[in-house]
């Protein structure tokens, strides 16, 4: 373990932008939140724009963070303490894109659905896809149908993302839509479904636009989805 502890001798102002932008995306990997927002400050006084520090050194280790937990070569709790190292940059990045007025990639209100208090894949998901540039509303657990809907009103998000993990709260998913067919409302949001006892069927089925299998595959889909809604 030497060279690990050589590593936090690293002094991150000398290193040159380049390698700097690397170490970050190492210092992600490994969760070191202190080091990430020492990272960022570093960056933005050496007159990086905010938008760029997010995109090349954050949303980038993220990224590569996101790959690994796609392939099982990282687990929850890893990504976990990436997730909360991604944020501690992005606390001192979000009042600077508010002033340029730099839009997020998309806008996403995500909540576990009525009568399942299960909370970490949620977080999980909406963690990631902070990370990946976007504005998330996470609506917490055990939300009925008037919470989505109230929310969808008020935040008027790209995208509507309901999570179960119980197969006696899947079922739920489909009111939920089916009250939004009802107003009407249903074209107007991408909804993206996930939870372990989902598939692609039960999405289809329920009128989802995508079951996403896990957080790696949420963010993918959730690009792809709003850059085609933009793009019509």
């Amino acid at each position: 373990m030497a060279d690990g502890d050589k590593q936090d001798d690293v002094d991150l102002a000398s290193l040159p932008d380049d390698e700097l932008v690397e170490q970050m995306h190492d210092d992600l990997y490994d969760g070191l939140r202190d080091e990430i927002m020492e990272g960022t400050k570093i960056l933005l006084g050496r007159g990086w724009g905010a938008s760029k520090v997010l995109d090349e050194a954050l949303v980038e280790g993220m990224r590569i963070v996101g790959i690994d937990f796609r392939d099982g070569i990282l687990f929850v709790p890893e990504v976990l303490m990436s997730a909360n190292a991604m944020k501690g940059g992005m606390e001192i990045l979000r009042p600077l894109l508010a002033e340029t007025g730099a839009k997020p990639i998309g806008k996403m209100v995500i909540g576990t659905v009525k009568g399942d208090i299960h909370d970490i894949g949620k977080n999980l998901v909406a963690m990631m896809m902070e990370g990946a540039g976007f504005e998330v509303i996470n609506l917490g657990i055990d939300n009925p149908v008037e919470n989505y809907l109230e929310a969808l009103e008020e935040h008027k998000p790209d995208i509507l993302g309901m999570s179960a993990l119980l197969t006696t709260t899947m079922p739920y998913m489909k009111v939920v839509i089916d009250t939004m067919v009802e107003k009407g409302i249903r074209n107007d949001y991408i909804v993206l479904v996930g939870g372990a006892p989902l598939n692609e069927e039960f999405s289809q089925a329920i009128g989802a636009d995508a079951y996403c299998r896990d957080a790696a595959v949420a963010v993918e889909i959730a690009t792809a989805k709003v850059a085609e809604k933009r793009a019509a």
